[in-house]
């Protein structure tokens, strides 16, 4: 396993982050402790979960599967990174989301209860909360480091001029604000290259990509489906048919290549200087191996430039649109 600095702090993560979200309404809880001692072994130190994870009527329920793995001991918790998030709604209550001091408050000790645990590494924005000042966010942070409840703070779904808003006004206050940005990025979303990469990179916060596979459509769908192993519907059917011919070219580069699609989707994350670590979100031990296997694929300049041609992306702003 490979480890990288996350951001600008001095905490060691894996290449690969463990994501959860599966973890309870897809992924039964034996499975899901399997599949977390497993990435554990494979030298994977760094899950990810959000308080909301669960299902409709069970938020929460994520966490605990972590937190009842946690209390299996063995030094689970000493061995992991754990990040949260908070900011989705919890219950009906007025008070029990986004970003005000009494939901932070609230939220960190209700997952700290459900995680079996005393603190948290990364505790994550889920969203930008409009309505709530900076200022009042970062206090009740600070205030949560000084208990020693979290280590880090991070954000998630920002846009570059949340960041660069989150970043001087925790400079005000000198605290460290930010280390980290949650995002959507992967090869047919790249939207991120246009700021949030720019304004990640000047402030020091590693990137993790969500959805590196695009929700299965760079995980060799047209394969799949030619042999009936997986058929695409809804919102991913349409996405499918709009980018068809460019999702059958990559698939035929990575036959050329000699890898299976999704390996090649992530190592082209890995390649890309601003990511810290992709989040791999499995359902089953097969497909953690497979982001696993993807650590082994190396892209030289020539795939590298092949796979911008299929699928452009940005340059920084505002060069991207305007001279």
């Amino acid at each position: 396993m490979q480890y990288t600095q996350l951001g600008r702090s001095g905490l060691k993560v894996s290449r690969l982050c463990l994501g959860t979200m599966n973890f309870g309404p897809q992924t039964e809880e034996a499975a899901a402790h399997s599949i977390m001692d497993s990435a554990l072994e494979s030298g994977i130190n760094f899950f990810d979960t959000a308080n909301v994870y669960g299902g409709s009527g069970r938020h929460g329920w994520t966490e605990e599967i972590i937190g009842r793995w946690f209390a299996q001991g063995g030094e689970r918790r000493e061995r992991t990174v754990l990040a949260t998030k908070l900011y989705g709604t919890m219950t009906d209550r007025p008070n029990e989301s986004k970003l005000s001091a009494l939901n932070i408050r609230r939220a960190l000790d209700a997952s700290l209860k459900r995680l079996q645990t005393d603190y948290i590494d990364v505790y994550q924005f889920h969203h930008i909360d409009r309505n709530t000042p900076w200022d009042e966010i970062w206090q009740a942070m600070e205030v949560a480091v000084q208990q020693g409840k979290i280590l880090y703070a991070g954000s998630s779904n920002f846009a570059g001029w949340h960041i660069a808003q989150a970043q001087e006004a925790a400079s005000r206050r000198h605290f460290n604000g930010l280390v980290s940005e949650q995002s959507i990025y992967n090869l047919l979303t790249r939207n991120v290259e246009l700021e949030v990469i720019p304004a990640a990179q000047q402030y020091g916060l590693g990137l993790i990509p969500w959805s590196p596979l695009h929700g299965g459509l760079l995980g060799g769908v047209l394969k799949k489906e030619r042999n009936g192993v997986r058929r695409t519907e809804g919102r991913a059917a349409e996405t499918l048919k709009k980018h068809h011919e460019q999702i059958r070219q990559y698939e035929d580069l990575a036959d050329d290549l000699g890898h299976e699609p999704g390996d090649v989707a992530l190592a082209w994350l890995l390649h890309q200087p601003a990511v810290t670590a992709p989040i791999v979100g499995p359902r089953t031990q097969e497909q953690l191996d497979a982001g696993i296997r993807a650590l082994e694929v190396t892209l030289d300049a020539d795939a590298l430039k092949r796979l911008d041609d299929i699928f452009p992306g940005h340059r920084t702003a505002p060069e991207d649109y305007a001279w």
